[in-house]
């Protein structure tokens, strides 16, 4: 049988390949496995407690609403309402089966094979992958210097046949995290070419301040520009239920709905339960974790400020710190893979995130707590002395 060109043009996951570099190891040391990001803790025991039940019920493996379950879409705007101190209506939420999906739908009811999408680099691989899957090209908005993209760049893109512009903020791969007023510029080059702003806040709830990470939601008229794509999987350690959301106008979210009953009917109840009760119920619990991470965050770029090995932290924040590496004329690839089997370091090479070798590599900060973080930084550093050792 014949296979979809695109498809097969595409590249495998990023994930899987790294975990290949596994069957290579030398040593039998421990792994410090700093690649995909989830969280190392169970959810919240409300959480817990509330899926048992569900689980138990009459209507507990039912299909919901396309749009997903009413008392979700209504807790999510309400907390989305007072997180940004601005107005979201539970019609302008679609649940979706992870921020994944919800970027892919989001997309597909806004461009058709052909048309262009901004994308900010370094991008997060599945949306660059899922554009190009789909007949769609991406234009890379190169950041500045501070790894931050600037909208009067990204006009300099927009041509007729765009249809958005793609930021993730808090950002993956860089944990780079956009300010309000950058964000407020994105809307409006958006809103002057009349084309979407869509943003992806799947990390939100990890950002290094309490107030809100925009304040576009208090705009009446952000319905006409701005697709907001969220991610329940990191806040409330339920990566494997798959649940996100889109946030748009009406007239989007119904779009993305006849894409969602084709692909998925609706997203798993279970799932949309889980988040439910973490909104509702886990507040506390939420919050305690989102401080552990920011200690985290802490501690990795004290151990990172003396360049150890010479590997040099250009970014934290979020979930995720981005490094360059110290060695001229190596690849990426190489590098990543002396770290898994020589130093039991296993990271995602940069080159998953952009379309060339920038001698950069992605860590998630959420796997290793403080002792493994020393670890890495010696381990870093008895990497950049074999290496150095190697080229005499």
């Amino acid at each position: 049988m014949r296979l979809s060109e695109r498809t097969r043009a595409q590249i495998e996951s990023p994930i899987a390949v790294t975990y290949e570099l596994l069957e290579h190891r030398r040593n039998g040391r421990e792994l410090l496995d700093l690649a995909q990001a989830a969280p190392q803790y169970p959810p919240a025991p409300e959480v817990a407690g509330h899926i048992a039940a569900v689980s138990r019920s009459a209507d507990g493996a039912d299909y919901t609403e396309i749009a997903g379950l009413a008392k979700l879409r209504e807790a999510f705007a309400a907390e989305l309402s007072g997180a940004y101190r601005g107005r979201v209506h539970a019609d302008q939420v679609v649940i979706t089966a992870g921020c994944n999906q919800a970027f892919g739908l989001a997309v597909s009811a806004l461009a058709e094979p052909g048309d262009e999408i901004v994308l900010a680099l370094p991008y997060y691989f599945n949306h660059d992958m899922w554009l190009r899957m789909n007949g769609m090209v991406p234009r890379y908005l190169e950041p500045g210097p501070d790894l931050v993209p600037d909208a009067e760049v990204a006009k300099s893109l927009i041509t007729p046949r765009t249809r958005a512009i793609a930021l993730v903020s808090p950002g993956n791969p860089t944990g780079v995290t956009l300010t309000p007023l950058q964000l407020a510029g994105f809307l409006a080059v958006a809103r002057q070419h009349d084309i979407a702003l869509v943003l992806d806040e799947t990390y939100r709830s990890f950002r290094d301040t309490d107030e809100p990470p925009h304040d576009l939601f208090s705009d009446p008229q952000w319905p006409d520009t701005l697709v907001s794509l969220h991610s329940f999987s990191k806040d409330l350690a339920i990566p494997g239920y798959r649940v996100g959301a889109v946030v748009a106008s009406t007239a989007v979210g119904r779009e993305v709905m006849k894409l969602l009953d084709c692909v998925a009917i609706c997203a798993p109840r279970i799932g949309q339960e889980a988040a439910w009760a973490g909104l509702v119920r886990a507040a506390g619990w939420r919050a305690a974790r989102a401080a552990e991470l920011a200690d985290k965050r802490a501690w990795l770029a004290a151990a990172m400020a003396g360049r150890p090995g010479g590997f040099e932290l250009l970014s934290i924040g979020g979930f995720f710190g981005w490094v360059r590496h110290p060695f001229a004329g190596r690849g990426i690839g190489d590098v990543v893979r002396d770290l898994a089997v020589a130093h039991d370091i296993l990271v995602i090479p940069g080159t998953a995130f952009l379309p060339d070798d920038r001698a950069m590599f992605r860590i998630s900060v959420s796997n290793i707590g403080r002792a493994g973080i020393d670890d890495f930084a010696q381990r870093l550093a008895a990497a950049g002395q074999d290496s150095r050792t190697l080229n005499r």
